[in-house]
């Protein structure tokens, strides 16, 4: 949670979650349980409800995950008992035939501490999501493998390797001194108020859905009741009473109700949420709350419709067979209108080039890949019935409205000559010492122990549970001695190589594509241009929020992708939030006066802030961040002298730098680094393409 990893071990979120278990909080996960192959700090006071998403298809292992966070606190120890974790659907045919799913997964992405807050959105608790403004690819560091940012598999880029064997958390396939990350933009919010209840009354149902279902006769597992939902209304949030019940009847809040931060006076923005939910998922009847806000809200925008989102697979009616969400026919509608009424009006998409799945686009293992791609062109411009052609149709023009973008990033691999002399002289590759120091610094605190339902291999053996050992201690453990030994012998040549006379060149030049930062040709570099040249890497920003913005009044936030998956209510189930804020703040839009709603004009000028580089790189101490203060903390989003300058979004000067930049951008990276997919060409594999690489320069 906080970087380098090295120097904060405590705030890890293991970790952070064992010092509340043993402080007292009851602490409730539920994960989706993948189909196999084969077949937060001190203020928290009495409990956190997680909801999160595995997926096996990406090598997820939520056996692993469960034994993992329970072993936290093992048998006899302070705060055993106070983590338990769910894992569904079960996938039994011989169990629950009627209620298995072997195709949709659990996608909810929230958290909810004490009934007070929670966090909601596009975020997974998992490797690879810590990120900044900057978004670096490059993560090698000659003066010492200490100052890694991403240790392990944390290190992660999914078009290269996907995550290996997720339960030996501390291996690294990925060598740093070969690759770059996938950097990573995602969004999520923090609230406090009247929907942190919705939030966690929905928390409630799918727990006791999920006892009914699964856990019905485990004592292990108890039901959850709510204040609220009492009585005749407990059947609201799934409770049963059996005439013999298994387990107990635990009460929520677990503190009183009117000692929580609810009522009128929380603040100024009306939210509701949103969920894809049905009978397999939640026990309830199909929902599909989230696609109706979505249609609703596009349909009747008036200036613009911002969108960000992992996927944008959608159709315009009937024919699209098997796409059925309408969200299209929604965007189709606003720009018809739009058109005929001689309004200005944009549709602004940005999404990622290509999806995050590992393969060569050419090679039969990817054609998953190519199929998304292929349905998302006919989505937009592919074809009689994509939205594109749709809106011609009706004698409106597409490409005065409708735009897409991707994101991408670029970075310089640190490794000097020093650093390869440090490598020959030593006979350690860098890779070799990276797994070293993900060996050390991601142990501690669970090595040598066991979960009572079940053991990891990296949790020890039964019979043989030890006590916490000291991370920089690597005894009793052959491979972890071989590691470290390459380690050292790899630290010991630092005075022959050089290395340890400072560092010249930067671990990454990231920052320098944001506001107030120096000229990149001015970052000095170890050796000579051809070795500089050998180590420049992009990478396409991956986009993995699901935002949508309207008229800077309106914003919709969570876990929902744009496409069946997560919009029909009967797959996937997922959960959202749709803010309205009756705060006014005095703005533009086409060059004319508005009264934009402050959170939504707030934040989306902060994403295109970012986006566009007018924001300054973020120092890896967050402490003085405002946005990793906690939801009732007052921030200023107006901080910073590029607030104005992306106020209104239909006006010609930021669009002016929007599209010059996307252009610029697209031909740069066809020039250096033959990025795809590419619009210069007609291959059958890369066709012409509407979404431009868009970063700055």
């Amino acid at each position: 949670m906080r970087r380098p990893p090295y120097y904060n071990q405590e705030w890890r979120l293991d970790q952070i979650l064992k010092r509340r278990a043993e402080a007292g909080v009851k602490i409730y996960v539920i994960v989706y349980r993948e189909v196999e192959v084969s077949a937060v700090s001190s203020r928290i006071q009495d409990s956190v409800l997680i909801d999160s998403f595995c997926q096996a298809a990406l090598t997820c292992n939520s056996a692993h995950t469960k034994h993992a966070l329970q072993a936290l606190c093992p048998k006899g120890t302070k705060g055993h008992g106070n983590i338990t974790v769910m894992r569904h659907p079960d996938h039994n045919v011989l169990e629950n035939a009627a209620d298995m799913t072997f195709y949709w997964a659990h996608h909810e992405k929230f958290i909810v501490i004490d009934y007070n807050t929670a966090f909601i959105g596009g975020l997974d608790l998992c490797f690879g999501r810590w990120d900044n403004h900057q978004h670096p690819l490059a993560d090698v560091h000659p003066e010492g493998v200490s100052h890694e940012v991403w240790p392990g598999q944390d290190f992660n880029n999914n078009r290269v390797m996907d995550f290996q064997s997720v339960d030996d958390w501390k291996s690294n396939e990925l060598s740093k001194a070969e690759y770059g990350r996938m950097p990573w933009h995602d969004v999520a919010m923090g609230v406090v108020g009247d929907c942190v209840y919705d939030i966690a009354e929905h928390f409630v149902l799918r727990w006791n859905f999920v006892k009914r279902d699964k856990y019905k006769r485990d004592g292990r597992y108890d039901w959850l009741t709510m204040e609220g939902r009492d009585g005749p209304d407990e059947d609201l949030v799934g409770v049963q009473r059996p005439k013999h019940p298994v387990g107990d009847y635990i009460h929520h809040p677990l503190t009183p109700l009117s000692g929580k931060t609810l009522g009128d006076q929380q603040g100024t923005v009306h939210a509701q949420i949103v969920r894809s939910s049905c009978d397999w998922s939640s026990g309830i009847l199909t929902e599909h709350s989230i696609q109706n806000a979505y249609s609703e809200l596009i349909r009747n925008a008036q200036h613009y419709v911002y969108i960000e989102n992992q996927f944008f697979i959608t159709a315009t009616g009937d024919q699209q067979a098997p796409i059925k969400n309408t969200i299209g026919k929604a965007i189709v509608d606003a720009v018809v209108k739009a058109g005929k009424e001689g309004r200005k009006f944009r549709v602004i998409a940005v999404i990622p080039s290509i999806p995050g799945f590992a393969g060569d686009l050419r090679e039969d293992a990817a054609m998953g890949t190519r199929a998304i791609m292929d349905y998302q062109y006919k989505s937009i411009c592919r074809g009689e019935h994509s939205i594109f052609e749709q809106v011609r149709a009706q004698g409106v023009d597409p490409a005065e409205h409708i735009f897409f973008f991707n994101l991408r990033s670029y970075d310089r691999l640190n490794v000097t000559p020093a650093v390869k002399k440090q490598e020959e002289e030593s006979g350690v590759k860098y890779q070799d010492v990276q797994r070293a120091e993900a060996e050390e610094i991601m142990d501690t605190g669970i090595h040598g122990s066991i979960d009572e339902e079940g053991s990891d291999k990296h949790m020890g053996q039964k019979g043989k549970i030890k006590g916490k050992l000291d991370p920089r201690d690597d005894s009793g453990n052959e491979k972890a001695e071989e590691q470290t030994d390459a380690k050292r012998r790899f630290e010991a040549k630092a005075e022959a190589a050089g290395t340890d006379k400072g560092v010249t060149s930067i671990s990454s030049v990231a920052k320098n594509a944001m506001h107030g930062e120096g000229n990149l040709v001015d970052e000095k570099w170890e050796g000579d241009l051809a070795g500089e040249a050998d180590n420049w890497i992009q990478e396409e920003l991956y986009i993995h929020g699901k935002v949508l913005i309207v008229d800077d009044k309106t914003v919709i936030c969570g876990s929902s992708n744009l496409n069946d998956r997560s919009q029909l209510g009967v797959h996937d189930s997922e959960l959202s939030i749709v803010m309205t804020d009756t705060k006014t703040i005095k703005s533009k839009m086409g060059g004319e006066e508005y009264e934009a709603g402050v959170h939504a004009a707030t934040l989306r000028r902060y994403l295109w802030r970012e986006h566009l580089g007018l924001l300054p790189p973020q120092e890896l101490d967050a402490s003085k961040d405002p946005n990793a203060q906690p939801p009732d903390v007052p921030i200023d989003p107006k901080e910073g002298e590029t607030f104005e300058f992306v106020a209104d979004p239909l006006g010609d000067e930021v669009w002016d730098m929007w599209t010059s930049r996307a252009t610029k951008n697209t031909e740069v990276f066809r020039q250096l680094f033959h990025a795809d997919p590419d619009d210069f060409g007609t291959s059958p594999l890369f066709p012409p393409s509407l979404v431009y690489s868009m970063f700055p320069c």
